[in-house]
């Protein structure tokens, strides 16, 4: 695996993909096959066709100016990219959600580095120190309605949740790990998302955390995991507070906690 792109725009935005294996393709980068070289890469969509305009899909171009940006930008966070379309707070369908976004980071711990990105469009409520940040709003928008204590209030009523939601990661490291050890990082990340959001892995949520090894540090895989799902969780609340309003819709840094 050569890259991993996420995008918005539902399954119109794997188009974008082709944005990137173009750029790849550009600097020789991809498996050897002998005939081409072939960039391998992993593509994860938003559904956000329900803000903005539900026409509106990144293109391969914008794919593969992201790929050039990156070359000469830190990562931005926030409305950006991704990013663009996240919310949050999304219980029945609710018009009472929050703009969310995309968020980084990333720890040192001796020569072991740890890095997480995500874009966050979760059903649930983004958590801080067990207190809600952003997520569904009452009736006054004012304050919040508390997702998981009104889903657990309507458990005996079955209903078809909107499926429109996903939370998207990936955890990069400079440890060399083989490729079921970083299966086990990523899920292990997992309980950092489960720390960041609630409710979370519901049927309503596609949920994904890709784990990459990118270097030769020998580090324990345990002591990974843990600093895998640490740092997951902070670029999940990093995503909300780092939006700005958009399509009308409230941020973490409008809310009076």
């Amino acid at each position: 695996i050569y890259a991993v792109l996420f995008s918005g725009g539902s399954a119109f935005g794997l188009d974008s993909t082709g944005g990137v294996m173009r750029y790849l393709s550009e600097k020789n980068i991809g498996y050897d096959t002998g005939i081409a070289t072939i960039p391998l890469v992993c593509t994860s969509c938003l559904f956000d066709l329900a803000v903005g305009s539900p026409h509106a899909f990144p293109s391969q171009q914008m794919a593969y100016n992201a790929c050039l940006d990156s070359e000469r930008n830190c990562p931005q966070q926030g409305n950006i990219g991704a990013g663009q379309g996240a919310t949050v707070g999304k219980y029945n369908k609710s018009p009472h959600m929050m703009k969310s976004g995309l968020g980084t980071f990333a720890i040192q711990e001796g020569a072991l580095q740890i890095g997480a990105l995500t874009v966050v469009n979760a059903i649930g409520d983004i958590y801080e120190n067990r207190r809600i940040i952003a997520g569904l709003l009452d009736e006054t928008s004012a304050r919040f309605a508390d997702t998981e204590k009104l889903m657990t209030k309507d458990c005996c009523k079955p209903r078809d949740y909107f499926t429109g939601n996903t939370t998207l990661a990936v955890i990069v490291t400079n440890a060399a790990f083989s490729k079921p050890q970083m299966s086990k990082i990523a899920a292990m990340a997992q309980n950092g998302m489960a720390r960041a959001i609630s409710p979370v892995h519901t049927t309503a949520d596609g949920d994904s955390v890709y784990a990459l090894s990118t270097g030769s540090v020998t580090a324990d895989i345990n002591a990974a995991g843990t600093i895998a799902a640490r740092v997951l969780e902070q670029a999940i609340i990093n995503a909300v507070k780092a939006a700005q309003p958009l399509y009308g819709l409230k941020t973490a840094g409008c809310m009076k906690i």
